[in-house]
């Protein structure tokens, strides 16, 4: 049991500061927010996750009061139910909470993943099941070690995977276990401490449950006072006398004795001890912000807050050719870099990551990444255009080095005047820009009549910076050329894209001879830009109301036009007309034209397959739909608590537009439903397979009315592609050891007709990698399962990042697009026993109700993770202050 009052000591700055959330009944250890039309009113993995991180996200901005802001109040929050969208406006200003929401979802569909990925979901040690609790405790901390280390290496995408896995078996232990059956009120005190030994644990002989035939069966635990947990199908099998998990796909509570006591849901046909399932979700996020607590403790609030981007600020990445003709070109991005650096240095805007990739021919690399501005100029100082070097150049090699460094939502800038020597790269690297949703923009400093600097083996074909356009079209990025005495003002562009600007829609997408392009402008967009690039021969921009501005430089009717060689940016006059505008533009080949603004309002996306027949429903998340798969689209609109007037009706989102990728042909209009509250902006629509039964890019625009009824438009930043088979792979649950081989797993299955496909397998670093599946021929709804063996070798770097690629590509005669997957992977050397101490003066964390050594606040938020929890007398003991001290002890 936990302690029952306060030391007499104050908190230091590692306190943790408990919220206490009383919700209405809305949404289960079950995976997501899907899971709620099997078993509503259930609380959700996600739910518990998302809670439990605005709780440390609202303490950590109480503690620190923002720069340039006042404070915040914690009475602004009492009574309402806690959003990002509020919170992040309140601290950092309007429109900063998309990225922190991104993060966040990254850790959520990590946990859910955790009951569907094969290597996971059948693991009893990783959902403390089969009374394997001291095995589960063990992973749970390795997991959460793990976190730890990647986060440092500045991995976070890695570390929120590491952070998913831990929280989904750390909220396990109160569903599957029977400690809320023992009447604990507090979570259990040594689960996160992994020098402290899980006491009173039910061993194999002794009986722990009694026979029940019911779906409901409250009864059936026999009142003893060790822990135990229900066994889940038959592996390992249920031993005599022994708890089930239980619920309809559990084949081992058929087996006396019956029925079982998980409290996963509120349903009983899930869930035999549904009528605990609300104690055991109270437990479950007490522990999960005790997690979080652990976490910034050990990271710091920096490193933490970059965890969870806890921020509105990008990150700034350098792809540098470094060849003898680059000097322009590398002075240039110091010039921008160094802008960045001294303008947003100290502010809510500054880059929480630096990347720097060279490259030249044959070589490129090796990666620079730092969280250190300092740090990043002192090394891009270093750099300058040495050698000759011939074109072409190992650019989407140095492209993918970046990315497999540079955090998802990020802009990755290229700086180049050569063609790629690698060129057949570019599939591999445009699925990776999908995959970590970077946009790349290319900075090409072509000029034909140079020769000095830059040998020439053969006649350049016009078409070698094809690939480069690929790229960008994939990544919603741009390949602007320019020359030499303008690429300082060109790469101006840099700044203001890491202003979290939008790309608004054109109708057409691309220039069409004769035809204006046009775009909506509404009453959240402000600052936008429109840049046009190519062979111009003139253009001109109109707004609703028939005024018009030609390309002519300087101040016009509309706004401010700068011209660099075949480069314009024109910034409009605030506040912009609403309405539709126009852009009509003349020109030799066929231009570049982008549309840009500031807005608060904006939307994350991401796809999943639901899944209804397992002992966990839910939707399992998808990097890219698959071809001839019924496919969810869920929806987050961030910025809805940005509005002018608090009290004004929020902006309603009807459906959303499937446009193909380049030519803009709309492929289909799906309608959008609202999932829970609608202040939370979810939103949910069903692809049909019709709609994605070819291999193909498709663009997502997002369509709505604000709250006069006037038309919301926003667009996706960057296409999504529907891929030709569902391509799964999975590793270990742990961390890699130096000296080990490792079994991965992968899965390829079709649901579009028969494939006949090539496998091929990669590893970064260049370890050895071993398959049993080079090839497969699927038919229609056929899966074919491989294993793969990687080596680690006893050189390998502790605390690196292993980044394994798989790519299914269809053979000549099946010309089919490939399709690639990626699994990250941590190397981490085994933590010596004497690590994992405990602090001296502290046994384990305490946690525990206010008294009056510390002024008792009432903190009452409203979210989903508490649901129910109003008016439940045992709630009340919880008090209005969690303090969690000692907090260094793994």
């Amino acid at each position: 049991m936990l302690p029952t009052e306060v030391p007499q000591s104050h908190p230091g700055s590692s306190a943790l500061l408990l919220l206490q959330l009383l919700l209405p009944p809305t949404s289960a250890f079950f995976p997501n927010i899907w899971s709620l039309l099997a078993a509503p009113g259930s609380i959700t993995h996600q739910d518990l996750t998302e809670e439990a991180a605005l709780n440390v996200t609202l303490q950590l901005f109480l503690e620190q009061p923002p720069p340039g802001r006042p404070p915040l109040r914690l009475e602004d929050f009492l009574g309402r139910t806690l959003l990002a969208d509020d919170l992040f406006a309140a601290y950092f200003g309007p429109g900063s909470s998309r990225r922190f929401r991104a993060a966040l979802g990254e850790v959520s569909r990590a946990n859910a993943a955790q009951d569907f990925l094969p290597t996971s979901r059948n693991d009893p040690d990783l959902h403390f099941d089969a009374e394997r609790l001291s095995q589960g405790r063990t992973h749970l901390v390795g997991a959460l070690r793990e976190t730890v280390v990647a986060a440092r290496a500045l991995d976070h995408t890695l570390a929120r995977q590491r952070l998913g896995a831990a929280l989904h078996a750390l909220q396990d232990f109160y569903s599957h276990s029977n400690w809320v059956e023992l009447g604990e009120q507090q979570p259990h005190p040594h689960l996160l401490w992994p020098r402290q030994e899980l006491q009173n644990l039910a061993q194999v002989a002794d009986p722990t449950c009694s026979d029940c035939k019911e779906l409901s069966c409250p009864g059936n635990w026999l009142g003893f006072t060790l822990l135990t947990s229900g066994y889940f199908g038959t592996h390992p099998p249920k031993p005599p006398g022994k708890c089930s998990h239980g619920g309809h796909f559990d084949r081992s509570s058929s087996q006396p004795p019956r029925g079982g006591i998980n409290k996963d849901s509120t349903s009983p046909g899930f869930s035999p001890h549904h009528m605990l399932h609300l104690q055991a979700a109270k437990l479950a996020l007490l522990a999960s912000i005790q997690a979080f607590g652990l976490l910034r403790s050990r990271l710091g609030d920096r490193d933490f807050s970059r965890l969870l981007d806890i921020t509105p600020a990008s990150s700034l990445s350098f792809v540098l050719d470094t060849t003898g003709s680059m000097g322009e070109e590398i002075n240039a991005a110091k010039i921008q870099a160094r802008h960045i650096v001294e303008q947003r240095r100290g502010s809510p805007m500054e880059p929480v990551h630096y990347v720097l990739v060279p490259f030249h021919d044959p070589g490129f690399g090796p990666v620079f990444t730092t969280s250190d501005p300092d740090s990043f100029w002192q090394q891009l100082n270093e750099i300058h255009a040495l050698g000759g070097g011939d074109e072409p150049e190992m650019c989407l090699s140095a492209l993918q080095l970046a990315l497999l460094h540079t955090p998802p939502l990020s802009d990755i800038f290229v700086f180049t005047d050569a063609s790629p020597k690698d060129a057949f790269l570019t599939n591999q690297v445009e699925s990776l820009t999908q995959e970590r949703r970077c946009r790349v923009t290319f900075l090409v400093t072509e000029d034909t009549s140079r020769v000095q600097g830059r040998a020439r083996r053969e006649i350049l074909s016009p078409l070698r910076f094809e690939p480069y356009k690929a790229v960008a079209l994939a990544s919603g990025g741009e390949v602007i050329f320019t020359k030499d005495q303008h690429i300082r003002d060109v790469a101006a562009i840099v700044g203001e894209s890491m202003a979290a600007l939008v790309t608004l829609p054109l109708d057409p997408p691309v220039v069409v001879p004769r035809k204006p392009l046009v775009f909506t402008v509404d009453g959240l967009l402000q600052k936008i830009t429109v840049r046009i690039h190519g062979d111009i021969s003139s253009f001109w921009i109109k707004n609703p109301a028939g005024v018009s501005q030609g390309q002519e430089e300087g101040m016009g009717p509309l706004g401010h036009t700068r011209r660099f060689g075949q480069f314009w940016m024109v910034t409009m006059d605030d506040p912009p007309q609403t309405g539709t505008w126009e852009i009509q533009v003349t020109a030799e080949d066929t231009p570049g034209v982008r549309v840009q603004a500031q807005t608060s309002l904006d939307f994350l996306f991401h796809f999943g397959i639901p899944v209804e027949d397992g002992p966990h429903p839910g939707l399992y998340p998808l990097t890219q739909p698959v071809a001839g798969l019924q496919t969810q689209l869920l929806v987050e609109v961030t910025g809805l608590g940005s509005r002018a007037n608090p009290g004004d009706p929020q902006p309603h989102f009807s459906h959303v537009i499937l446009r193909g990728v380049p030519e803009g042909a709309e492929l289909g209009q799906v309608p959008l439903e609202s999932v829970g509250p609608p202040e939370r902006g979810l939103l949910a629509a069903s692809l049909p397979p019709t709609l994605l039964s070819t291999p193909r890019p498709f663009s997502l625009e997002l369509i709505g009315q604000d709250a006069a009824g006037r038309r919301l438009h926003r667009a996706a930043p960057q296409p999504s592609t529907v891929v030709p088979v569902l391509l799964e792979l999975s590793g270990p649950s742990g961390f890699l050891a130096p000296g080990s081989k490792v079994p991965l797993s992968l899965r390829i299955a079709s649901f579009s007709g028969p494939q006949d496909l090539d496998l091929r397998t990669s590893v970064n670093p260049s370890f050895s990698l071993t398959s049993n599946l080079s090839r497969a021929h699927l038919e229609l709804n056929e899966s074919a399962w491989g294993r793969l063996w990687l080596e680690v070798p006893d050189s390998a770097a502790p605390d690196s990042v292993v980044m394994v690629t798989v790519t299914a590509a269809g053979r000549e005669a099946n010309p089919v697009p490939p399709t690639y997957a990626f699994l990250r992977l941590l190397v981490l050397a085994p933590a010596p026993q004497d690590q994992h101490a405990t602090p001296t003066g502290s046994s384990d964390p305490i946690l525990t109700t206010a008294t009056p050594a510390f002024s008792p606040f009432t903190l009452v938020t409203q979210g989903r993770a508490g649901a129910g929890l109003v008016g439940s007398p045992w709630w009340g003991t919880v008090g209005g202050v969690l303090l969690l001290l000692g907090l260094a002890s793994w």
